[in-house]
């Protein structure tokens, strides 16, 4: 069972741990933007609760220790790569929302017309 101070498999113990929970966020991260470029919403939505979850693991734990400069540059450092790659998920997910809503309303004019007409038109399958 985990324990409830820990960011993946590190134990938020020292200032060092809190680095390497920064960094295994920068690891669940770069698995998101992989869901992302693969179309893998599923395992998307899965990454996205659990790195939830542990970033706010990781805030509660980091309020207990001192950053000395060199862990707050690498805390920075670390941050940055994040906030880069979150920049790119919320863009491509915004794509995605356009797709599927452009799709829900062709769908919806194809239903109306049919409706309408009283005709058959085939409803478009959903893009990956």
């Amino acid at each position: 069972m985990k324990n409830k101070r820990s960011v993946g498999e590190v134990a938020l113990s020292s200032p060092a741990a809190i680095l390497a929970g920064y960094t295994a966020l920068l690891a669940r991260s770069s698995r998101m933007l992989a869901y992302v470029h693969a179309r893998d919403w599923f395992n998307l939505v899965e990454e996205q609760t659990s790195y939830a979850i542990e970033v706010e693991t990781l805030a509660n734990a980091e309020s207990e220790f001192e950053l000395n400069a060199h862990e707050r540059k690498r805390k920075m450092e670390l941050l940055e790569q994040i906030l880069e790659q979150d920049l790119e998920i919320r863009q491509r997910l915004e794509q995605r929302q356009n797709e599927l809503q452009e799709l829900i309303g062709t769908n919806t004019r194809k239903r109306d017309l049919s409706r309408a007409y009283g005709t058959l038109i085939p409803f478009s399958s959903s893009p990956q």
